[in-house]
């Protein structure tokens, strides 16, 4: 092979590069696309009605709990759910896993099942777990109760956490009423 055969394929590779680089040059300038001054977009989030109390120092916020159980839905419950049967049974007589068996847990004290060891702070909240405390915990375990075990960052849409309540209070011997 002489030194005009290795031009010509040295040329060849070179012309191939610069028409690769001009297509792509060419086809920003035919296909311009403007970048907007502000990235993103806005979600319309559905809330539910809140009411703001002063109790002396400390603010608490209620919930009107009949409003946010009316956006559940069981079968959806059901679904949600999954997320929480990785740690949680629901089935009647169904054995602690990593947290407590959850079958009849609407109106259950806080820290009731007998043979789960709970953490100090769970041990200690003299409460029921009614379905405005499921609410709370289930928003944001770690910041309702401080020093819970439960790593779960929790369910932020309303609709899931009255689905997954409405869904957990079917999971019952008996049933409560919903509000």
């Amino acid at each position: 092979m002489d030194s005009f055969e290795i031009n010509k394929i040295v040329a060849a590779v070179l012309m191939v590069a610069l028409l690769i680089i001009g297509i792509g040059k060419l086809s920003d300038v035919i296909f311009y696309v403007e970048k907007p001054e502000k990235p993103g977009y806005s979600v319309e989030v559905e809330a539910a009605t809140t009411v703001s109390t002063t109790n002396s120092s400390s603010e608490v916020e209620k919930i009107d709990i009949a409003t946010l159980m009316a956006m559940g839905d069981i079968a959806t419950g059901e679904k949600v759910f999954k997320k929480c049967a990785a740690c949680h049974s629901i089935v009647k007589g169904g054995k602690n896993a990593i947290g407590p068996a959850l079958y009849n847990v609407v109106g259950r004290k806080v820290g009731g099942v007998e043979d789960y060891k709970y953490s100090k702070a769970l041990a200690a909240y003299d409460k029921e777990w009614t379905f405005e405390e499921l609410n709370g915990f289930l928003k944001k375990p770690a910041k309702y109760i401080k020093g819970t075990k439960m790593a779960y960052a929790g369910l932020r849409k309303e609709s899931d956490r009255a689905s997954v309540i409405k869904y957990l209070n079917e999971n019952s011997d008996n049933p409560l009423p919903l509000p």
